[in-house]
């Protein structure tokens, strides 16, 4: 499986800007620049490559969970995830991805909380995009609900 994404940037990195597209469309010419990287909170000015990180990584990790629950025999009623990326400047120049926080809150009926929390826990470092980023520290914060 190979999965593709096309960015284009014109102008310098300050001022300029670009647009991030994929072929199922699901972004299709959005927009990105260092404003809406490093100024707009909110995101609503267009996207940046550590939201489209965040919200790989929670869409991976809530599927790698899915599985997991579903080979002990259960099935999630919802799980919901947030990653969080934190991207922060560097003493030696430049910026990092630091750190990636995953707050997860589940719903499984009949499991119980220590085992959704082991499963979590093993899909936290198990999933593809865990694997990938895996040189940055990933922690997971779990709220169960019966």
């Amino acid at each position: 499986m190979k999965r593709k994404a096309t960015a284009v940037w014109k102008g310098t990195g300050l001022e300029g800007s670009g647009t991030l597209s994929a072929p199922s469309g699901f972004f299709d010419a959005t927009p990105y620049s260092s404003k809406t990287r490093f100024e707009n909170e909110d995101g609503k000015a267009g996207t940046n490559p550590e939201e489209l990180i965040a919200a790989a990584h929670a869409g991976c990790f809530c599927m790698a969970l899915s599985f997991q629950i579903a080979g002990k025999g259960f099935a999630a009623e919802e799980l919901n995830a947030v990653a969080t990326v934190s991207l922060d400047k560097q003493e030696e120049g430049g910026f990092a991805i630091t750190s990636i926080t995953l707050d997860l809150k589940g719903k499984v009926p009949g499991m119980d909380e220590g085992q959704f929390k082991e499963l979590a826990e093993a899909a936290k470092v198990g999933c593809p995009i865990s694997k990938a980023l895996k040189a940055v520290p990933i922690t997971l914060s779990v709220t169960f609900v019966s």
